[in-house]
């Protein structure tokens, strides 16, 4: 399993989520997550300019095996989408937490941000669901 970074939060549907320095929320999914769905081949990106809740799905993953909503961790407005996997879905597989990011949210409430597990927590409960 490969190395969960220090600096996120997760979801328990495993999406993560980086606080950036201009209080935005960048998001994806985990090494895990890609790694339960295999090969991508199609990723549905939110608009910019969405208003997503937390908890909502507002993008799609879609892989060989099966198409899984992409939940945002905070509410907010949808501020980037990353274009590039449009083309390329499987950069997802390649570097789920780097250049396999899906949206960025400017969060209405930074509080939202106490609900997420932390990497300890999450690594936790990819143990308690034996993986």
């Amino acid at each position: 399993m490969s190395e969960i970074p220090g600096d996120l939060k997760f979801m328990k549907s495993h999406e993560w989520a980086r606080v950036e320095d201009d209080g935005t929320v960048t998001v994806g999914i985990s090494d895990h997550a890609q790694g339960l769905l295999g090969d991508l081949v199609y990723v549905e990106l939110p608009n910019v300019g969405d208003q997503v809740e937390a908890g909502a799905a507002c993008a799609v993953v879609e892989s060989v095996k099966a198409a899984s909503d992409v939940y945002s961790p905070v509410s907010g407005k949808i501020v980037a989408v990353n274009e590039a996997l449009t083309d390329k879905p499987e950069t997802i597989n390649e570097d789920a937490y780097g250049e396999g990011w899906i949206f960025v949210v400017r969060m209405d409430d930074a509080e939202q941000l106490n609900e997420l597990l932390s990497p300890d927590d999450y690594a936790e409960l990819l143990e308690e669901e034996g993986h």
